[in-house]
């Protein structure tokens, strides 16, 4: 029996580039996450009969709101409902569940690399029948939907067990559990070379991924060890929980020093990596030798040919604004586009939908390619160790000879997380007014060659995307981003790109901080920051 429920709108349910994020308190509130589930069904046309893919990264409060967007999704008329066992799928591989099967859409719960808990924070997002983010015109019409809500439709049944396999039908709606893992890992098996991954372990290469009680957990778990052959234990913290064991699920040095300061210690294993709380973003870490984001996406970018899913080469790079341009030579040198573009995955999916790009890339540390419309963070572990086990040399030695041929982007990101939202909205208003005035102004030996708020013109559907980043270039292509991300659910993160770039390789040894240290000067100075912010230093430096 279906019910409608009469409800009334709340304040603020706007989606963000990755959907509706909040603190499980306000998800908790009467009718909360409804509201913004049917408002999600309401902004959307032909699905009846169709089916729809549910999951989520495990966190808190996440089987809870599965019940209700199954039993809505019956409600609402959809045919069929495919959900992870356990409510467990990644992101990515909610994206290829999305595409291998056809599914109209999918609703995916998390708050990707934020904290999990009773306290934390919560997120749901909808994905369209490509597998990507919703682009922009659904999520405003999500929005303004919420600001008018006044009923929402569920099923009366009861809860579904998410534990165990299988398909039964409820309320007119198939409703399928599915294993998480499987068809994600068969794609993994058609795009790289497994054999001569299996054969590399097997000689006595060790990996150490830290999977930080996250959602990746049981998918490297199958594939590093039980299908490719690295011993047991090698993949770390990969069991799943509500409040990830209380990690802070985000890859970065900050996050993730132990694995950091055992990559750097004597008995180092050759490969360390980690993934985020849904299993979108990577870190890569070789002996003595982290690997920055945006020199990641170039490398592979670079060796994308020696794993057989990318054998015929590459159609095109793309990489977000603040991502630094190392992309941009290995594409000149390969011969192919090159994209710069907002910060936020949905804007790759119409570059990949019309087969200009196959590889993208962003800064903050999320990579993938054509095989899913996500970020993809195993698949970025995967490839790295496809490369490794073919030219069979180490990370070092892989990013070492990178910078020889292309050049070292010494590169640096600021963050400053909380800030009081008032003051970081005021920082970059003063900032954009600036702006027609630095071009030509010198800060020591640098010059500003030019200063714009980035604006994105689609090649594919037109359409424009203004003030996605402030960026100051200085002559001989040093440059400084500064942008206030939209991840974060208290206060504002401002975020500070720093980038220098360094043909000469006898200076592609310095210190990454000290190498930028005269345009993080330059920063603070142009945006005012610890005046602004009250902040003497960065929360975070990747």
């Amino acid at each position: 029996m279906n019910k409608t429920v009469p409800t009334k709108p709340y304040a603020d349910q706007k989606p963000g580039t990755s959907g509706l994020r909040k603190k499980v308190p306000v998800f908790q509130q009467e009718n909360y996450a409804e509201n913004f589930i049917q408002s999600i069904f309401d902004s959307l046309e032909g699905y009846q009969g169709k089916c729809l893919v549910i999951g989520g990264d495990g966190r808190y409060y996440n089987r809870e709101v599965i019940q209700k967007a199954i039993k809505m999704a019956a409600a609402n008329g959809f045919g069929k409902v495919m959900v992870g066992k356990g409510g467990i799928l990644s992101t990515p591989a909610a994206s290829h569940i999305i595409r291998k099967y056809k599914a109209f859409g999918g609703i995916i719960l998390s708050a990707s690399h934020n904290p999990g808990g009773p306290t934390e924070d919560f997120g749901i997002k909808y994905n369209i029948g490509n597998g990507g983010p919703a682009p922009e015109k659904i999520t405003d019409a999500i929005y303004a939907r919420t600001k008018t809500i006044d009923a929402y439709k569920i099923a009366d049944f009861a809860d579904i067990n998410l534990d165990t396999i299988g398909k039964q039908t409820v309320a007119g709606m198939v409703i399928s559990v599915i294993d998480p893992v499987e068809d994600y890992a068969a794609l993994m098996e058609e795009l790289f070379d497994f054999g001569a991954i299996r054969n590399m372990i097997s000689l006595g290469f060790r990996i150490a991924f830290d999977a930080m009680s996250a959602v990746t957990g049981p998918y490297a778990k199958e594939i590093l060890e039980n299908r490719l052959g690295a011993p047991n234990g090698s993949v770390r913290n990969f069991l799943p929980l509500p409040d990830f064991g209380g990690h802070h699920p985000d890859p970065n040095l900050v996050y993730c020093k132990e694995l950091y300061d055992e990559m750097m210690g004597d008995d180092a294993p050759d490969f360390g990596a980690a993934s985020d709380g849904d299993g979108d973003r990577n870190l890569i870490i070789g002996k003595d030798m982290f690997v920055t984001p945006s020199d990641s996406l170039a490398i592979l970018a670079a060796n994308a040919n020696l794993a057989p899913g990318y054998s015929a080469g590459i159609a095109g790079i793309a990489r977000s604004m603040p991502t630094s341009g190392a992309a941009d030579r290995v594409a000149e040198k390969l011969g192919v586009g090159m994209y710069e573009t907002p910060t936020g995955w949905k804007f790759f999916g119409n570059l990949l939908d019309a087969g200009l790009a196959t590889i993208c890339g962003e800064e903050s540390a999320g990579t993938g390619s054509n095989h899913v419309r996500e970020k993809d963070g195993l698949w970025a572990v995967l490839l790295w160790l496809n490369i490794l086990a073919v030219r069979g040399e180490s990370v070092a030695d892989i990013v070492r000879q990178h910078w020889a041929a292309y050049g070292r982007n010494y590169y640096s990101r600021h963050d400053y997380e909380g800030v009081d939202s008032d003051a970081a909205n005021g920082l970059v208003t003063a900032l954009r007014a600036k702006l027609p005035t630095l071009a030509g102004t010198q800060f020591g030996a640098l010059t500003v060659a030019s200063a714009d708020d980035f604006a994105y013109h689609d090649p594919v559907d037109k359409s424009v995307s203004m003030n996605q980043g402030i960026r100051v270039l200085f002559e001989g292509g040093s440059r400084v981003v500064f942008r206030l991300s939209g991840t974060g659910t208290s206060g504002a993160t401002l975020r500070v790109y720093i980038e220098r770039y360094e043909p000469d390789p006898g200076r592609h040894g310095l210190d990454t901080q000290e190498a930028l240290a005269d345009l993080i000067a330059v920063a603070e100075e142009i945006a005012d920051i610890k005046a602004r912010t009250g902040r003497d230093a960065p929360s975070v430096i990747t």
